[in-house]
């Protein structure tokens, strides 16, 4: 079994600004499918992203949840969701031409401890935990918040990502499958929730001017519960609390 999870991607500060680099991304999928190919592979893993898509469906932040029909006809998000949905495809067809088992995995904002918290690689949930804990150490008591933080998004927890994957990696179901929490909430609830665990109330300062992707983004599990009874089942509070520990230990520790 081989596992694809390579990608050159972070946050959406990132993305936006290193579409070509993105892009690139598909060299890895590429080469790492025809090795698995020539090698005699027997399945093949490829990790996706809510990125592919259309982003017709994400311009309000009261968003239908995305179901897997939702990313054609295509119109990604441009550079890193074309790369993605551009590899799915590379998939499908080493599957239907040279017989390689491959199953995709449709992410949808994977956080939790160990994993990028500054630097610009980082997604929302780390980036917030990272503002929070150094508000609170430096006695600031600020807070920047990129966009009006009414756009909205859900977040999946590692654990879940994690069973979500080997659900997916090990059962007979060929075709790309969200792997995402269907719990929806605005950038402005994600830092209450922050907030509400650091123990701190901070002023917002929005910056109307970066980053910001689609206005609403949300998972929809229909699919993958029906075929696997399966859907992620940790509470956003929850997987933040242990991710509120790990980043705040990182920045003391800084």
């Amino acid at each position: 079994t081989v596992y694809n999870l390579a990608a050159d991607m972070g946050g959406m500060g990132f993305i936006e600004n290193n579409k070509a680099l993105c892009m690139l991304t598909v060299l890895i999928n590429t080469h790492v499918l025809e090795a698995a190919r020539d090698a005699g592979v027997e399945r093949y893993f490829y990790s996706s992203s809510a990125c592919v898509y259309a982003a017709e469906h994400q311009t309000d932040t009261n968003v239908t949840a995305l179901k897997e029909s939702d990313a054609y006809p295509a119109m990604p998000e441009d550079g890193y969701g074309w790369e993605k949905l551009f590899s799915e495809r590379m998939c499908r067809h080493f599957r239907e031409d040279f017989g390689l088992e491959t199953r995709v995995a449709r992410y949808h904002n994977i956080y939790g401890p160990i994993s990028s918290w500054h630097g610009g690689r980082e997604k929302a949930p780390t980036a917030i935990c990272r503002k929070v804990a150094e508000a609170k150490l430096s006695g600031k008591k600020e807070i920047e918040i990129w966009g009006d933080g009414h756009q909205t998004r859900s977040f999946t927890y590692i654990d879940d990502c994690l069973t979500g994957t080997m659900r997916l990696l090990t059962g007979d179901y060929y075709d790309p499958l969200n792997v995402g929490s269907s719990e929806l909430v605005s950038v402005n609830q994600l830092v209450d929730i922050v907030e509400d665990i650091a123990g701190v109330s901070l002023t917002r300062r929005y910056d109307l001017d970066a980053p910001l992707g689609v206005r609403g983004r949300n998972s929809d599990n229909t699919l993958i519960e029906q075929v696997f009874d399966w859907q992620p089942t940790t509470r956003l509070r929850d997987g933040l609390e242990v991710t509120y520990r790990w980043v705040s230990d990182q920045v003391a520790a800084q």
